[in-house]
């Protein structure tokens, strides 16, 4: 089934629940297994867009001619029974969960003004969506299965070079063309394995699915990833990464553990910086929560590093358990910072301060120079925001 239009809206509450991931993005936005929510739905319609709140907007706009299309949550992922479901929405009638609208087929305006037709219920048991910041590393290996059956539908994978070893089933693995590999031990016995356009894999490392290497992703040498993990564009990494979801553009280049964990764009860990995933007494662990501005229960054992877009964190420093580190945070120093560092904040345990964003944004313009890429108005505009005007 192609759809035509499909708007991917916030609901408030998620995008609230997934901060700090979402100062800088709308809900659809975060990659969850090999793709974006957002790319999942560009494979089933013609034109996909979104619809999040003003300052994101001016990034992230919807199309703003006042055509029918297909209204759909971003926390949704598609499936099935949630595909099945809005191929039967009429002109004008809603798709529900416990009362609350999660897709509709119309217009903006009659969208904006909630003049629903029609209400179609729908069981919870039928979707699949990311509902809290653990779910993105939670869900990953099952999306980076159904992300290589799109990704490498009905293609065949480029030859596994002679220095490598392959343990596991060959048909399990999918290397892209132009991707390096050498030298590395790729154990498929859990889950698929793929390796992009570009990315490289250095000698000495082993990787053991499920694990997704993105686009021009390079995995240093002796690098060990354990599954369910993906690394995402032009990011750089090293050291021993298990269960986590690197969004882009972001750097773990040396020795340090990292698990159960999710670091958003434009980030930077040095050398042998590490984070705890698991409490030294085992019991469940606490995570700070935007909405209810306090740490809530996650039900959780494992539960890592959540940091947001364009944050850093110097040598040595180490992380406790589930800690949740802003947008823009320059955190150095070798002792445990706490367990929340609001965003646009530097500095150490003996002390934190607002960071200048002048110097923030010389900082950030050389960072993403280093990967050809503009800070542009936009970027500024959304990081203003969140440095002066939004709770961080």
């Amino acid at each position: 089934m192609i759809f035509d239009h499909i708007t991917l809206f916030d609901d408030e509450t998620t995008r609230l629940n997934l901060m700090p991931l979402t100062l800088t993005r709308p809900v659809a936005d975060l990659r969850v297994g090999l793709l974006t929510i957002a790319d999942k739905w560009r494979h089933l319609a013609r034109a996909v867009d979104y619809k999040t709140v003003d300052y994101l907007s001016v990034k992230f706009g919807e199309a703003d001619h006042d055509t029918p299309r297909l209204y759909v949550a971003g926390h949704l992922l598609p499936s099935d029974a949630l595909i099945e479901a809005l191929s039967a929405l009429n002109p004008g009638e809603a798709l529900t969960l416990d009362d609350t609208v999660i897709a509709f087929n119309g217009t903006p305006s009659r969208f904006a003004e909630k003049s629903y037709t029609k209400s179609r219920p729908i069981s919870p048991e039928k979707l699949n969506s990311i509902d809290h910041l653990w779910g993105i590393f939670g869900k990953n290996g099952d999306e980076i299965h159904r992300d290589l059956k799109i990704v490498a539908a009905n293609r065949e994978s480029a030859p596994l070079s002679a220095s490598c070893t392959l343990i596991g089933p060959a048909d399990r693995l999918f290397i892209e063309p132009t991707a390096k590999v050498e030298g590395a031990i790729i154990n498929t016995t859990g889950g698929s394995v793929y390796i992009g356009p570009d990315a490289e894999v250095m000698e000495g490392s082993c990787l053991r699915g499920p694990v997704a290497i993105a686009e021009h992703a390079v995995v240093n040498m002796g690098t060990k990833i354990y599954g369910a993990t993906t690394i995402g564009p032009y990011c750089k990494v090293g050291g021993e990464i298990n269960n986590v979801v690197f969004w882009g553009y972001s750097n773990k280049a040396h020795d340090g553990f990292l698990g159960n964990a999710v670091i958003g764009q434009w980030c930077n860990l040095g050398a042998g910086c590490v984070a705890s995933n698991l409490k030294n007494d085992y019991t469940l662990i606490k995570l700070w929560n935007y909405a209810a501005q306090r740490f809530l229960p996650t039900g959780l054992q494992f539960c890592g590093l959540i940091m947001g877009d364009h944050s850093k964190a110097g040598i040595n420093t180490m992380f406790n358990t589930a800690t949740v580190i802003g947008v823009g945070v320059n955190f150095h120093g070798s002792d445990f910072p706490r367990n929340f560092i609001p965003s646009f904040k530097e500095g150490s345990t003996a002390g934190m301060s607002d960071v200048n964003l002048n110097k923030f944004f010389k900082t950030a313009e050389a960072v993403m120079a280093r990967r050809h890429v503009d800070l542009t108005d936009a970027d500024r505009h959304i990081l203003t925001t969140i440095s002066t005007t939004l709770p961080r």
